[in-house]
């Protein structure tokens, strides 16, 4: 049987362990969108690089074993030295209180799976739940017909969140390849802000696919950053939706480092609703052997006087392939537009290789935009010069690898993610450097 035929079998059960129901006729009509769909393939433009066989000839269980056995020394592994964060802990889809920290205040947080069981969160989810996602992806539709559980979070007009929130999730004692669909919803009101850091984690041989979908409203004066941390190990797929609706004079930053998973694809789409609105997103991609990782960014500019950056760095060894496509779009009457795009790539071996396809699309003639990229090797006058310094050829190529990356996480305003990130590199490159 298909995962197709196995999604559709599947979802009256699924349905019907649920305690809420009021989004029942939406996820049939979702499912039904699905089934005509299908999953991409790559006669689908948006995935002529990325072919999603090894994900969909699987099986999967739709129903994870719930129970764990999670020592606190595997936990505090996953930490990035953040004793002053406060941090949330699903396990196997479901929220686990006992593993979580959770201080903040004067806010609405939930469990995404609880806010759907509270009536009086019901009006906050029919005004913002699935509002931005699109409608016409198979993997949008696909999640909200079988999304339960993830990370709900509102935070009221001029709240400020010291406290940087981790959302772990993790699975672990699965005898079978497992299928998670995890929905995040984030709403910062005006003159608000708050900083989420987002990591899935499979401790198990078996297969984990994740279909993730994540919304992010952010109201004026506002300043919402969501930092992805994808770090998983050779089992793990990942299918990543990320939307992100901004109002005028607010701040929104995606910042995704993809070192871990067999294969990943983010798909980044930001809205921008008002003027004098500031967008960002930086990657950094560090992967080997027969790993992929695809970036698909979109920025709407739909009003004047607004600015958009991107910058995505990759490296690729072995059989790994990288996949850039980001687009930006210039409505007629965004005058003043400020829009940068720009992916570097460094290739380490013959079999590694990256597509890379950045796009813009103007529609106003007062604008300052720029797109590029580029893909070589590693500079041999540079190279030369650190070896005349007495440093190994091995040491001298990660102390250049560590410089190109380096600059793509210069807006990371939490030390200690800045600090994780800095070893996850050193470690990937195999170079010792002092922080």
């Amino acid at each position: 049987m298909s995962l197709k035929e196995q999604i559709i079998e599947n979802h009256n059960e699924f349905l019907e362990s649920l305690r809420h129901r009021f989004l029942d006729d939406d996820r049939k009509a979702a499912l039904q969108k699905f089934e005509g769909i299908g999953f991409p393939t790559k006669k689908d433009e948006e995935y002529k690089y990325t072919n999603l066989k090894e994900i969909t000839e699987k099986s999967y269980n739709f129903f994870p074993k719930e129970n764990h056995n999670i020592t606190k020394e595997q936990f505090d592994e996953l930490h990035l030295g953040e004793e002053n964060f406060d941090w949330i802990v699903f396990v196997n889809g479901k929220l686990h209180k006992e593993l979580s920290k959770v201080s903040i205040e004067n806010v609405e947080f939930l469990s995404f799976n609880y806010a759907l069981n509270d009536d009086k969160h019901k009006e906050v989810f029919e005004k913002y739940f699935n509002t931005i996602a699109s409608k016409d992806l198979a993997f949008t539709n696909l999640n909200l017909a079988y999304c339960k559980y993830g990370f709900f979070l509102k935070v009221p007009k001029n709240v400020v969140i010291e406290k940087p929130i981790h959302v772990f999730y993790i699975s672990q004692n699965q005898d079978e390849n497992t299928f998670y669909n995890t929905r995040n919803l984030l709403i910062v009101e005006e003159g608000a802000k708050v900083e989420v850091i987002e990591s899935h984690h499979n401790f198990d041989d078996t297969y984990v696919f994740t279909n993730s979908v994540t919304e992010i409203f952010t109201y004026p004066n506002a300043k919402a950053d969501w930092h992805k941390l994808q770090n998983d190990n050779n089992t793990s797929y990942l299918v990543d939706n990320t939307f992100a609706r901004q109002e005028k004079d607010s701040l929104t930053t995606v910042n995704t480092f993809s070192f871990g998973g067999k294969l990943v694809r983010n798909n980044l789409d930001f809205i921008q609703n008002g003027s004098n609105i500031n967008s960002f997103m930086n990657g950094i991609t560090i992967i080997g052997k027969d790993q992929l990782v695809d970036h698909h960014t979109a920025v709407h500019h739909n009003f004047p006087n607004c600015e958009s950056y991107q910058n995505y760095k990759g490296i690729f060894d072995g059989n790994a392939h990288g996949v850039f496509n980001g687009k930006v779009f210039v409505d007629k009457i965004a005058q003043k537009t400020n829009a940068y795009q720009q992916n570097n790539n460094v290739l380490l071996s013959e079999g590694a290789s990256i597509d890379t396809k950045p796009q813009l699309e103007i529609f106003a003639d007062d604008v300052k935009c720029s797109h590029g990229c580029t893909v070589g090797q590693l500079n041999e006058d540079a190279l030369f010069y650190l070896r005349a310094r007495g440093i190994s050829k091995k040491e001298a190529q990660a102390l250049l690898l560590y410089a190109f990356a380096n600059d793509a996480m210069q807006n990371i305003d939490i030390e200690p993610l800045k600090e994780k990130i800095s070893k996850l590199l050193a470690e990937k490159l195999e170079v010792d450097i002092e922080f």
